[in-house]
């Protein structure tokens, strides 16, 4: 009895024996598996895992911003819209509401916490989900190093991955760093990746600047963006901001005082604006610069003019800022992308003088000439098109000929071209009335009518152009190519070029001015004269008006009211290629046929080539190539290119100062004279206006001694006009633009740029008369038998 007791305490206890050794067993065995697991994970034997290098300089999507000379963002460039920011630019609010929501205990682990894949496992076993066990550490990894599509099975392996990688995060950055990291890869809806850019969306701040209640909103939306989003699903995302305060007020961030008041608030996204490459300052402006950043070594095959083709090639040789991106080089021997790359690019817009830009534009445009322009053509048939002397069969048919090309460059037409529709049914499709919005100075308009319809309401506005310098730097401050990018793409700053009318005459006179024999007293009788071509006939000009007919006036007062008989005398005193070559040395590129009409201003010339031009003359003669970027800097803030202002020397200091008092003749008497008594401009102001066939343009080139500002108005088609000068001139088009825009400069005491200036003289002493009474009775005095002379005494 005794021996069976101890065989059986025996048995047990060797089965005793046997369960410990399998329980040690299988737990070291399980443990080796989870050691082998892990070392599989960290291995990358499961998978590739991010590389000491990846961890130490993680790869996100980042937004190439512009920024002004006033230090404001105009906008971005982006496939996702994300800018990265510091701990330091970021609201403590907006921590504390993260931590307090997303991750309690984010001060104390080290990626994972285990608290928290217990709650999780809690949940999983009895079926009370109370939250997820994933670290912001966690979270991190998994925007960095995004999971792709994954079956069930990858899927766990890739969750072990993210932990392995959260832990290596933590041994690489602080928790600042891993906080502000994790902010600026997180997607916020809307188009907003990163806070900087949600800050910015919703509520048009900066992410240091956010309050209580709107980083509590941010810090609800990242759990699902589109859910609760304040945009689309209000309510939704007021009680998520109010479950965050909760929280924050559970966890000591805020008292349950301050919960309850804040709770109460609204939303506060009244600011709120979907960033896109439509919105935001300066929009033809950066997309002007867009390309040019972007631009490609030109070749020969992608072009049908080969002037344009020279042009662009000699752009490419000598301007280290036209195809940037694809001139330079990253460390790995990649191309800059402007769209992933997170550059700062630092222009000379002036955000301040670019909204003046703007405004002017749409004041003097929405609340004058447009309305003018539509009572000037109410009623009358084939509005708003011109063709003189055409009859009635040849006007609709000209019309018809400009609606089907302007239907053919349409977005619409080119989609479906592409998509292989027949032309007929193209045609079909234009004139079926769909839902749009279009255009108009009170607002978008949302509409139901034909694209046809839609092509020939846009046909009634006139566009404008604005490009505004400094004559010292070469710096562009205000850019305006157009009055609404949405709607009218095509930048009339550098894109279009149209005839350029008496703004021309200046380079002409400067090839007098420069000529020991003239001077701006200098008289000529005002009588038709009539230039001889080459095939043996006669250029023979008419002037606007009859006034001083047989008189002798001065090139002053020729200048001033933009005489032709005048120009017509000058240009055969030079020749044509002799203004070309001239123009030339003052910045223009484009083709100027070598005839002696483009004496009065016959050739299609740029905005951004007239500006850029007529800056000599208060540049002391010397040509300064438009400067638009100051520097481009990479997303760690290194100097990737710094401006050096391309400069060549046109005419003499003395030549560019009797210009600028020739030109002082156009505002004191000639015609910008209305800059006087409608404007009240009675400070130094040098200017040209020009107005060309059919009043298709108008022009004003106004000049300051610190700003060079240029201003055209017209329409689409040079066929859309007024039908009188006194309408269409550009004193009355161009002009008053110039003047409300200057107006609103001198009224800013901030930009430094003043009515007391004047025009520096030039450092050599000279001895002309510009006043042409006074040099008349010097003139007499010194030589009362002669019947004209030189200015000098």
């Amino acid at each position: 009895m005794i021996q069976e007791k101890s065989e059986n305490k025996d048995k047990k206890k060797k089965k005793w024996w046997n369960y410990i050794t399998k329980f040690w067993l299988l737990y070291f065995l399980s443990l080796g598996l989870v050691v082998l697991f892990f070392y599989g994970i960290v291995t990358g034997f499961f998978g590739k895992m991010p590389t000491f290098r990846q961890l130490e300089n993680p790869q996100t999507s980042q937004a190439s911003e512009v920024i002004s000379s006033d230090g404001q963002l105009l906008g971005t460039y982006f496939i996702e819209n994300r800018s990265n920011v510091t701990y330091r630019q970021i609201s403590p609010y907006l921590i504390n509401a993260l931590i307090a929501t997303e991750d309690v205990r984010f001060e104390d682990h080290s990626g994972i916490d285990p608290r928290a894949l217990l709650r999780v496992a809690y949940g999983l076993l009895t079926g009370k989900h109370k939250g997820g066990g994933s670290t912001i550490t966690q979270q991190l990894a998994k925007n960095l190093f995004p999971r792709g599509k994954l079956n069930k099975l990858q899927l766990v392996v890739r969750k072990f991955q993210e932990w392995v990688t959260a832990v290596k995060l933590e041994r690489y950055y602080s928790k600042e760093e891993i906080i502000a990291m994790y902010l600026n890869t997180v997607f916020f809806g809307h188009n907003a990746y990163g806070i900087k850019s949600a800050a910015r969306t919703f509520f048009d701040k900066s992410p240091d600047s956010l309050n209580l209640q709107e980083a509590a909103l941010l810090a609800g939306v990242v759990n699902m963006p589109t859910h609760y989003s304040p945009i689309l699903h209000p309510k939704a995302a007021m009680k998520r901001r109010n479950l965050v305060l909760a929280q924050m007020a559970k966890y000591g961030y805020i008292s349950e005082a301050v919960r309850d008041s804040v709770s109460k608030l609204p939303l506060g996204v009244e600011h709120y604006g979907l960033l896109n490459h439509n919105t935001g300052e300066a929009r033809y402006f950066r997309e002007y610069l867009r390309k040019i950043l972007t631009k490609h070594k030109p070749q020969r095959k992608n072009y049908w003019n080969i002037h344009q083709y020279h042009n662009d090639s000699i752009e490419w040789e000598t301007d280290p800022l036209y195809g940037w991106c694809n001139k330079n080089t990253k460390a790995d021997g990649s191309h800059f992308n402007i769209y992933t790359d997170g550059l700062k690019i630092y222009t000379t817009i002036d955000t301040r003088m670019q909204h003046y830009a703007e405004d002017a534009v749409r004041e003097y445009l929405s609340q004058t000439l447009q309305p003018e322009f539509y009572a000037h053509w109410k009623g009358h048939p084939h509005a708003p098109f011109v063709f003189p002397g055409a009859s009635e069969q040849e006007i609709e048919r000209q019309i018809h000929k400009i609606m089907i090309q302007a239907m053919k460059r349409s977005f619409r037409y080119h989609e479906m071209k592409r998509a292989g529709i027949p032309e007929d049914s193209i045609e079909r499709v234009f004139h079926k009335p769909v839902p749009m919005k279009v255009f108009s100075w009170k607002g978008i308009i949302d509409t139901v009518m034909t694209p046809m319809d839609s092509i020939r309401y846009y046909k009634f506005f006139l566009n404008a152009g604005l490009m505004s310098m400094e004559p010292q730097t070469g710096y562009v401050r205000a850019y305006v190519g157009g009055i609404d990018y949405r709607f009218f793409k095509y930048d009339h700053v550098t894109q279009a070029k149209r005839q350029v009318g008496s703004t021309f005459k200046p380079f002409l006179y400067t090839l007098a001015m420069q000529e020991g024999e003239y001077s701006p007293c200098y008289k000529v009788p005002n009588i038709s004269y009539s230039v001889p071509l080459p095939n043996g006939k006669f250029w023979t000009p008419h002037n606007a008006d009859s006034r001083r007919i047989g008189e002798e006036v001065t090139l002053k007062w020729a200048l001033a009211n933009s005489n032709n008989w005048i120009s017509a005398w000058l240009i055969s005193r030079f020749s044509p290629q002799a203004v070309i070559q001239m123009a030339r040395k003052m910045g223009v590129t484009s083709p100027i046929p070598p005839v002696p009409a483009i004496a009065l201003g016959t050739p299609d010339l740029s905005l951004y080539e007239m500006v850029g031009a007529m800056n000599t003359f208060p540049d002391k003669g010397v040509y300064i190539k438009p400067v638009f970027v100051t520097k481009i800097e990479d997303k760690n803030g290194n100097i990737l290119y710094q401006a050096a202002p391309k400069k060549t020397e046109a005419m003499s200091e003395i030549t560019a100062y009797k210009m600028i008092k020739l030109l002082e003749g156009v505002v004191e008497s000639g015609t910008g004279i209305r800059l006087r008594y409608r404007y009240g401009f009675n400070n130094p102001v040098a200017g040209k206006t020009g107005t060309t066939q059919n009043q298709s343009d108008g022009w004003f080139m106004g000049i300051v001694p610190r700003l060079t500002t240029g201003v055209w108005v017209g329409a689409e088609d040079r066929s859309v006009h007024f039908r009188t000068i006194k309408l269409g001139q550009g004193a009355n088009m161009a002009l008053p633009i110039w003047a409300i825009y200057m107006r609103k400069i001198y009224n800013d005491p901030s930009l430094g740029i003043s009515p007391k200036d004047d025009f520096a003289k030039p450092l050599k002493d000279i001895d002309i008369e510009f006043d042409c009474a006074k040099y008349d009775k010097k003139h007499k005095a010194l030589n009362p038998n002669a019947t004209q002379q030189s200015d000098h005494f």
